[in-house]
């Protein structure tokens, strides 16, 4: 437990307790994992000493003496999130969780060579002088085109992790060329993207996108979310609230999926009950902060570095009737927490 002195209580992880004995031991040259004792006027951390040791080595009394080198690497074993907090506490490591060093750990390894599919120049000439911790607040809040526009790269913000949104176009829509079905809109209002998918009429309803695992964060659990727009007015037919949509997720051509009922309208109080759980079972949408609505799919989990699969996300409904009133921006992959 860190408390600051304005008397409100951080917690940390164990795992930012042992990047710190590991780190200060070796600092100051002790055998690895023996525990100490830091305090300062802003942090106390009491840890039971070996006595032995206390006898033949005189310990810091103070954190901000240990070397800001020292303390980044200790900042750079832990996250984003901690390496914030600690910033608020002490002077020595609000000092060390701005350097590149930090940072650069929390930033996925190959995030430029990502960044060399974006097609702005200027996009590109502006993050290469941020910090690399402003270039990794960048890439969680602006989210940046890849692939000639068909897919958007971000970070996760807790974690640094990948996260993806496949573009509709991106995307395999069932009749989606069909214009009396679907109509494709390049002036649609806050999209990230150059096109969207808007539903006109259609009873058989599919989407599905696909992403190859080496694409993501290793070790990680990831959610797929389909990202839209829904106007209930629009949907004169209303399929869209008499039955459950089916979503699976799941590597391609595997039998081992993912499966689950998923309502696609926004509403509160009994509407919401009526039309988005009709039968009490179903996953409800949520409103994004960008103004959009997610549904999720299922969740997958990527294994170890070097594993390569490709991931199947669909949305299907074919019996509930006519469809109408929704946009389509795209399905996002990210981390799941």
């Amino acid at each position: 437990m860190i408390t600051a002195c304005n008397h409100h209580h951080l917690s940390f992880s164990s795992s930012f307790w042992q990047a710190l004995v590991f780190s200060v031991d070796v600092a100051i040259g002790l055998p690895i994992n023996i525990p100490f004792v830091i305090t300062s006027e802003k942090v106390t951390q009491s840890i039971p000493i070996n006595k032995e040791m206390e006898t033949e080595r005189k310990l810091p009394p103070n954190i901000n003496n240990l070397p800001e080198d020292c303390l980044a690497e200790v900042l750079s074993h832990t996250g984003p999130v901690e390496s914030c907090r600690l910033a608020t506490v002490s002077p020595a490591f609000n000092s060390a969780s701005q350097s590149s060093a930090v940072w650069n750990k929390f930033l996925p390894p190959d995030y430029r060579r990502i960044l060399t599919r974006s097609s702005s120049d200027a996009a590109a000439a502006g993050r290469d002088s941020l910090s690399k911790k402003q270039l990794f607040f960048a890439l969680c809040q602006h989210p940046v085109l890849i692939d000639n526009g068909s897919k958007s790269f971000s970070l996760d913000k807790r974690t640094g992790k990948k996260c993806f949104m496949l573009s509709a176009r991106e995307l395999r829509i069932v009749w989606g060329d069909t214009p009396l079905y679907w109509r494709w809109n390049s002036d649609h209002p806050n999209s990230r993207f150059g096109e969207v998918a808007e539903l006109l009429d259609v009873c058989w309803f599919e989407i599905r996108g696909k992403i190859e695992t080496q694409m993501l964060s290793p070790s990680t659990q990831y959610a797929a979310y389909l990202v839209f727009k829904y106007f209930p007015e629009r949907n004169s037919g209303g399929g869209f609230h008499r039955q459950g949509f089916t979503a699976t997720v799941g590597a391609t051509g595997s039998e081992e999926v993912s499966k689950r009922t998923v309502g696609l309208e926004i509403g509160t109080g009994d509407r919401r009950r009526h039309f988005g759980r009709p039968k009490g079972k179903e996953e409800l949408p949520n409103e994004r902060r960008d103004g959009w609505i997610e549904a999720e799919l299922g969740e997958f989990f990527v294994g170890d570095e070097g594993e390569e699969e490709e991931v199947e996300m669909r949305l299907k409904e074919v019996v509930a009737g006519p469809k109408s009133g929704m946009v389509v921006l795209g399905m996002e992959i990210r981390p799941k927490h």
